[in-house]
């Protein structure tokens, strides 16, 4: 929760919040480093377009990283334990990276402009999918409950 102290008006987060808002902020920096690659793509285009998954991979990591401060503030405001909100923060954060880590992929082997496609029957993949949802609504759920509880 934000202690402040009066006399120095300072703000301390707690270590989970902070270490959420080091990953928002690294987020951020890749994002802000994939638009270059994609801006490099373009630039070298003849139709000035970029990859599809280097385009994707830039906005979803933008798109992670404000997710991600979104995250930090459920974080801060939430009264479960600091090892229950970091560990959420953890899970959903393990599958924005892994998302982020697989359009790169696909962005630098240009393999692909449609990961699903013939994949979408195969065991695998919808294991895959089921842990993203649950990882991803289950840990945000967590944080969601947490500020509920704690703050009505």
């Amino acid at each position: 929760m934000f202690e402040t102290d009066a006399a120095t008006a300072t703000t301390e987060l707690g270590i989970d919040t902070r270490i959420t808002l080091v990953a928002a902020g690294l987020l951020f920096i890749l994002a802000l480093i994939l638009g270059v690659w994609k801006f490099q793509q373009i630039s070298a285009s003849p139709d000035a377009t970029a990859h599809i998954y280097v385009d994707i991979a830039h906005r979803a990591t933008l798109l992670y990283s404000f997710a991600t401060l979104l995250l930090a503030v459920f974080t801060e405001l939430s009264s479960w334990p600091t090892a229950v909100n970091l560990t959420a923060d953890i899970v959903v954060l393990i599958f924005f990276l892994a998302a982020i880590a697989a359009y790169i992929v696909h962005g630098l082997l240009r393999d692909t402009t449609n990961q699903f496609h013939g994949q979408t029957g195969k065991l695998g993949t919808k294991i895959s999918m089921i842990a993203l949802i649950i990882g991803e609504v289950g840990g945000f759920l967590v944080l969601f409950t947490g500020f509920i509880a704690g703050q009505f």
